[in-house]
């Protein structure tokens, strides 16, 4: 069905909507050009256009996923654009600029999806997350690649920045974590920080954790990752990157096997008084600026018995 047929469009929760006048009702113009841009998603010499406007809109349409999922050949239209670039990330890469702001265009669109409680579970059902893995696997500092790794971050951060336990297990079921994880060793400063937030996120819940914790290998891929993390921080310290980064040093202490091992592994430049003596300089910056992440790394040294 075209919910965009006709004199219908498509409300909120997938109903349609007559369209046709009414007495006492004004027409929204700004509301009849979301649904136009829409409609012109499906019309490939009108779509970069539509993109564009509506990833430039996106944050103040609270009904713009729904709408963009239950409309007729958008989310295709969508996926089209994210599969046909795929040819230009294999070696030697080709990705242009313009064609890499057109892809994120596209995944901020999936973003907005990806956010609403309505169509959360039906872009998970449909496993579209896995097609931005093409993306978080490639290796190119260059600008387009860091830009498209950073969008796809967005789209997968946006899943898990609501705490649902049916996201946490579908990314647990894919290579969510070792993608993150290389993000996190070799990325710029903002995908590290949402590499690091994913994966924080994902061992704040319970199924997440044990599922980290459930083999050494596991255990030690992360903590290596953090290890190397803060070693790099004492060069170029970054306030938000820390506080994740401690973050996941604390809830890994929470499980008992990965607490035994955290004493051995952990960076002996973590381990301060609360005078934050003994600390390298650049990390003490830090902690002082953020007391929510100086309380987490005090209350990481007691989990350990480590003050």
């Amino acid at each position: 069905m075209d919910y965009f047929g006709g004199s219908s469009v498509l409300g909120v929760g997938g109903r349609v909507q007559n369209t046709g006048p009414s007495v006492g009702v004004t027409p929204n113009p700004r509301v009849d050009e979301v649904y136009h841009l829409v409609q012109d998603l499906r019309v490939a010499e009108r779509r970069e256009h539509a993109l564009l406007e509506l990833s430039k809109r996106r944050e103040s349409l609270t009904d713009l996923a729904p709408i963009l999922w239950h409309s007729f050949g958008t989310i295709v239209a969508l996926i089209q654009e994210i599969v046909c670039i795929y040819p230009q990330l294999s070696p030697p890469p080709t990705l242009t600029a313009p064609a890499s702001n057109r892809v994120c265009n596209s995944l901020a669109l999936l973003q907005c999806v990806a956010s609403h409680q309505e169509t959360r579970p039906l872009f998970l059902k449909a496993h579209i997350p896995l097609l931005l893995y093409p993306f978080l696997n490639t290796v190119s500092k260059d600008r387009p690649f860091e830009y498209l790794r950073l969008t796809s971050l967005g789209v997968i951060g946006a899943l898990v920045k609501v705490d649902d336990a049916e996201v946490i297990n579908f990314l647990l079921q894919t290579e969510i974590i070792p993608l993150c994880l290389r993000i996190m060793e070799t990325g710029s400063e903002l995908s590290k920080t949402v590499a690091t937030f994913i994966v924080q996120k994902l061992l704040l819940d319970d199924m997440g954790l044990t599922y980290i914790c459930a083999t050494a290998e596991r255990f030690y891929a992360v903590s290596s990752v953090l290890s190397k993390m803060v070693t790099t921080l004492q060069q170029t310290p970054s306030v938000r990157l820390l506080k994740h980064v401690i973050r996941c040093y604390l809830r890994l202490s929470d499980n008992p096997r990965a607490r035994e091992a955290l004493r051995q592994c952990l960076p002996e430049c973590l381990q301060a008084d609360p005078n934050l003596h003994h600390v390298p300089e650049a990390i003490a910056n830090c902690l002082r600026e953020d007391s929510a992440t100086k309380r987490w790394l005090l209350q990481l040294l007691g989990n350990l018995s480590l003050r």
